[in-house]
């Protein structure tokens, strides 16, 4: 179980894949899984059943879960892709720091 610094509401960059390079939203983490959801990433098709509200079903387009490996953090302050620091600020909680420009996030 690896250490996520990626949380919902983070926007990242794809490092590898067929949506290399594409940036969007976290929209859910799986920390157990060491995956997360990531918004107009690695879309699939899902087969829908009929149902009382979908009385067609068919198919629907959604986001499948990809490796957290395969992603990383975009600074919001630089917008740039970096590996993520840790340090403590001045109420001396832990804060997450772009190793880039040192801004915290």
């Amino acid at each position: 179980m690896p250490k996520m610094n990626v949380r919902k509401g983070d926007t990242v960059q794809v490092l590898s894949g067929k949506d290399r390079g594409a940036r969007g939203e976290v929209l859910r983490a799986y920390p157990r899984e060491g995956k997360v959801k990531v918004e107009g990433v690695a879309i699939v098709k899902k087969a829908q059943r009929p149902t009382q509200e979908n009385q067609n079903g068919g198919f629907k387009e959604q986001e499948a879960k990809i490796d957290v490996s395969n992603v990383m953090l975009v600074c919001p302050s630089c917008d740039k892709a970096t590996r993520v620091g840790h340090a403590k600020n001045d109420e001396g909680k832990k804060v997450r720091v772009c190793k880039k420009c040192g801004a915290q996030f």
